[in-house]
């Protein structure tokens, strides 16, 4: 399986997306250090999301809220700017916990399949059904970013390796079930929201990709279809 995982086995990307917020501000490096004091363009929406006073306006209080999402998150810069990268975060984790549990609502992913993996890239959440009977899920996911998009169609998982380790970038990727050209499910340890994405993969927090590992196996069936917001 040497060449499988030299071919491809493509792991998570950890750096974020870093936003051209210092020149946009007219920020010196000194200050792009420290929280910032002006508002953005998504202001009002970061701060109800936030359960913050929503007035537009940004407080010491406000940034300090903002920069500890952007911390837990992996956004970069993370000086409590309400910037388009923020708030598309925000914004996705509206859509996601609105699907509820019915995410195959819309059909798309096969249910004459049996046991099927599916993986809604348009909203970033993945799920394992039973022709129409959830199984599991639907649990946030982080795919492939811009130039590194997950592949779309069916497949089928080929190969699984509990204690992968990326040939390529040389990080783990524990229970790895694969299912297209070195794409797979596997864990990561950041946030499963954090920009961009990753490499191709699908990542998952260790719990859910643990019970993926326990209700999967080889030759089973995984559909992926949508488009990732910003791909």
């Amino acid at each position: 399986m040497g060449d499988v995982r030299r071919r491809g086995a493509v792991a998570l990307g950890i750096t974020g997306l870093v936003a051209p917020l210092t020149l946009a501000l007219g920020a010196t490096p000194a200050q792009a250090a420290s929280c910032t004091t002006q508002a953005g363009p998504y202001q009002k929406q970061v701060e109800k999301f936030l359960g913050r006073p929503v007035d537009g306006k940004q407080s010491a209080t406000d940034c300090k809220a903002i920069r500890a999402f952007q911390t837990k998150h992996g956004i970069s810069p993370n000086i409590g700017y309400a910037g388009p990268v923020t708030w598309g975060v925000m914004d996705l984790m509206q859509k996601q916990k609105a699907v509820g549990q019915n995410p195959n609502k819309d059909g798309k992913c096969p249910v004459n399949k049996g046991r099927i993996a599916c993986v809604n890239l348009t909203l970033q959440l993945s799920w394992i059904q039973d022709g129409k009977k959830l199984v599991y899920g639907p649990v946030p996911v982080r795919t492939g970013r811009d130039g590194h998009e997950t592949r779309t169609g069916l497949k089928k998982i080929y190969w699984r390796h509990i204690d992968h380790v990326s040939s390529i970038y040389d990080v783990p990727m524990p229970y790895s079930q694969f299912f297209d050209g070195g794409q797979a499910f596997h864990s990561v340890g950041i946030s499963v929201w954090n920009p961009p994405g990753s490499h191709g993969c699908v990542n998952m927090t260790k719990t859910d990709a643990k019970k993926y590992w326990s209700l999967l196996k080889k030759g089973d069936d995984v559909f992926v279809y949508g488009r990732k917001p910003g791909t």
